[in-house]
């Protein structure tokens, strides 16, 4: 299961995106973090990366 992304609470930093290893988190065109559920290995680093816990698992 991927990670969930709350857009009303992702600030766009990218923080999540330099840590990901398999590079499944990406900035949208509204510069939100978004994810690809088919890449994404559920591995958490992004969920302890995220600096106002927009990302959940």
């Amino acid at each position: 299961m991927a990670v969930t992304v709350n857009k009303d609470t992702c600030i766009g930093c990218g923080a999540c995106v330099g840590v990901c290893p398999v590079s499944a988190l990406s900035l949208d065109g509204d510069g939100k973090a978004t994810c690809d559920a088919g890449t994404c290995i559920d591995c958490g680093a992004c969920v302890g990366t995220c600096p106002v816990a927009a990302i959940t698992q």
